[in-house]
């Protein structure tokens, strides 16, 4: 078991894929808290492999906090560590750093925090990234405020501190009122379990019940293990406060135009869940139809890039009639903590996780199908490899457009010089990679998958799509402090 002093590891070869955000969830009204919170986050591990914390309150004895690095599977499975965390009201957090120290992990970094203030304790979990938290911060450690992370997570704790507003509930609308970027928020009080959205709704929360409780979480998978109804979607802008069972919904923020992050249908998101009213699932396959519309090619196999490009191998297969191929295999028990690599392991590349079906492969045409280039070094690879078994073109398909601006809305993206995208056309990047053809789908045609039957909507785009535009819908301002030069916003 990983201890909590001991530095994760993470794998040395997925560095060239964005990482995940954060995962949240919570609970209220169930007995043993904890384990319904302990399979919610396992539901959303894809979200953050890097940490994991648990909070939770049972009133003879308080407020109980563990926070571990690695996977939940590791640290939050055994009767002892869940006998620490006693109650039925828990909130929890898996965590990929996107914002705060990039050098080594400390455990002091990881969700959920904790705030003892004059009218009680609260504890609050994270998902996403505040824009001016440099500012905030700076601007807190003057007025005397002690930072005990690097997180921009922990300013919300400061502000809440700083409200002189008489309950919990109303002193985190106050702090959220100040920050800026992208949030959804879980937090709890002795009695309470509260959840917001920022009000373009950028990161998701979703609403379910579970007999006379109430679950918070990030997406419906992690209702779908604990068995948990669906209700609803928190919506963006909306602040619940769920108390003795009863719900109660306030809008604390200017009413804005809603963007939620595209990227969550494209990759993020696991496809069992429902984003946004639709089926992520769906939405992938129905990328692969587009791309076969948008770039068709004449090929012996569309094979997917495991596993995010699978649903959209599908769907250009089924389109495009060209037969669909499992070409490529993934080691599932790799995982990301991994021996420490020798540089002969390192050279080994992506072979560590990926092997071809070379029967299948040798002598075709292959398409290979993925959800994203970033730096594209995996795809060369990748590319490598398919020839290395023999096949004759290799031609790769994308399920998003071309990654040309770094996200600071909860994604950790490379900095703008080293997106492939940035810095090459499509063209260049084909000789680069290496490879007969390459082509994206377009954002409108990303946006048509997404139910969007027009496209998208230059004046009024109904997702946050900068990672591809360039156009921000909530100003960086730490980032444009330190120089960063963006498109116009729309």
């Amino acid at each position: 078991m990983l201890s909590a002093t001991r530095p994760f590891l993470a794998h040395p070869f997925d560095d060239d894929k964005l990482k995940e955000e954060c995962g949240i969830f919570g609970v209220i009204g169930l007995s043993d808290a904890s384990n319904f919170v302990a399979l919610g986050l396992h539901a959303l591990q894809h979200r953050g492999q890097e940490a994991g914390g648990i909070v939770t309150y049972e009133p003879e004895t308080g407020f109980h906090s563990e926070r571990r690095f690695g996977y939940v599977r590791d640290n939050f499975t055994s009767a002892a560590i869940m006998k620490l965390l006693p109650g039925d009201l828990g909130i929890g957090h898996v965590r990929y750093s996107t914002a705060g120290s990039k050098g080594a992990a400390q455990i002091r970094d990881v969700q959920p925090f904790f705030g003892e203030f004059a009218i009680g304790g609260c504890a609050i979990a994270h998902n996403g990234n505040l824009t001016n938290a440099a500012r905030l911060r700076k601007d807190l450690i003057e007025r005397g405020a002690i930072f005990q992370s690097s997180s921009d997570s922990e300013c919300i704790i400061h502000l809440m501190a700083r409200s002189m507003q008489k309950t919990q509930a109303e002193r985190l609308k106050d702090a959220l009122r100040l920050v800026e970027g992208a949030f959804s928020v879980i937090a709890m009080t002795r009695t309470k379990l509260m959840g917001v959205r920022d009000a373009l709704g950028v990161r998701p929360l979703v609403l379910g019940r579970l007999g006379e409780g109430w679950v918070l979480a990030s997406e419906t998978c992690a209702l779908d293990i604990i068995g948990a109804e669906f209700i609803r979607e928190i919506e963006p802008g909306e602040m619940v406060v769920i108390e003795n069972g009863v719900v109660e919904s306030t809008r604390p923020f200017a009413p804005a135009n809603a963007r939620s992050c595209i990227f969550e249908q494209v990759y993020f998101s696991r496809p069992d869940s429902i984003v946004g009213g639709r089926s992520v699932y769906e939405t992938r396959r129905q990328i692969g139809v587009e791309l076969a519309r948008e770039a068709p090619i004449d090929a012996d196999l569309v094979c997917p890039v495991p596993d995010s490009g699978t649903p959209a191998a599908i769907g250009y297969a089924a389109e495009s009639g060209i037969p669909f191929g499992l070409g490529i295999t993934r080691n599932q028990y790799m995982g990301r903590t991994f021996i420490e690599p020798s540089e002969q392991i390192r050279n080994m590349g992506v072979r560590l996780k990926l092997n071809v079906n070379r029967a299948l492969i040798r002598g075709k045409r292959v398409i290979l199908v993925d959800d994203s280039v970033v730096r594209g070094t995996t795809s060369r690879k990748i590319k490598d490899m398919i020839l290395d078994a023999g096949a004759a073109e290799v031609h790769f398909r994308i399920a998003s457009p071309p990654t040309a601006w770094p996200c600071f809305y909860g994604v950790d993206t490379p900095e703008r010089s080293k997106l492939l995208a940035a810095t090459m056309s499509e063209e260049e990047m084909r000789e680069w990679i290496g490879v007969n053809s390459l082509k994206f789908i377009t954002l409108d045609g990303l946006y048509r998958a997404a139910g969007e039957a027009k496209g998208r909507d230059a004046a009024n785009p109904r997702f946050c799509d900068a990672c591809f535009s360039g156009q921000y819908p909530i100003a960086p301002a730490d980032k444009l402090d330190e120089g960063f030069v963006m498109t116009a916003a729309r």
